[in-house]
């Protein structure tokens, strides 16, 4: 399967450079140079992670995020020249799922994208899985790693691809505590960043979706001054 990773930078002479990693690894790049063109080819050709730079002409890379946002979760990840914590944290509180600082290695940035294709896709994985491995269940609620879909009561759930991973984490390590670093790290495949808020944001906004109540929570508990974990259904 040839996997189609949409590339915004308005230096197009380093997607050129990228370009010839990707097609390595079996993966087409798709490249815009600006926001308003990345648009116009995310609804054409679909792809299955964009990559995108935070200062760009028309639209920047977060005007961008938020309106892809607005109707898909595939993988996100940011460019940024800055390096700024504050463009990072943003970006990841605007849904994106990896950030890269600008110069950057092609070869640190196909691994990370080959990082996120794996998390969603099973890319370079073999596809003879049992559906025990790929199927968590916890109280009604469904994780399908197959389809990286998520549903309550039969019902898909709509999840931003940072709260799937987080979901993921938990359910697949019932009643295990997991500290913010490390669910930081999984989530985002990166350096912790020392902000609390930005896991409780998260975390908060996925108790809003899948729980009863969210107030009072017995899916995804809190550990105090410890972490959280999602329960194990008392038999």
């Amino acid at each position: 399967m040839e996997y189609k990773v949409l590339a915004a930078d308005d230096e197009t002479e380093l997607l050129d450079a990228l370009e010839l990693f990707t097609e390595r690894e079996n993966i087409r790049l798709i490249k815009a140079d600006n926001g308003v063109t990345a648009l116009e080819l995310f609804k054409k050709e679909k792809p299955h992670l964009v990559l995108l730079d935070i200062m760009m002409p028309g639209l920047d890379g977060f005007a961008v995020l938020k309106k892809i946002r607005s109707e898909s979760k595939i993988p996100a990840i940011m460019l940024t020249a800055r390096g700024e914590d504050y463009d990072k944290i943003l970006g990841l509180e605007s849904g994106a799922d990896d950030y890269i600082t600008k110069p950057y290695n092609p070869m640190v940035v196909v691994a990370r994208i080959k990082a996120q294709l794996r998390r969603c896709y099973d890319f370079g994985e073999s596809t003879d899985k049992t559906d025990e491995k790929n199927r968590l269940e916890c109280f009604d609620i469904v994780l399908d790693k197959t389809e990286c879909t998520v549903s309550k009561g039969g019902k898909i759930i709509e999840l931003t691809k940072t709260e799937y991973l987080i979901l993921e984490l938990l359910m697949g390590n019932r009643g295990r505590i997991f500290t913010k670093q490390q669910i930081f790290s999984h989530a985002w495949e990166s350096e912790y960043i020392s902000d609390d808020n930005t896991v409780m944001v998260h975390i908060s906004n996925l108790r809003s979706k899948i729980e009863d109540d969210p107030k009072s929570p017995k899916i995804i508990k809190t550990v105090k001054g410890l972490g959280y974990k999602a329960e194990k259904e008392r038999q």
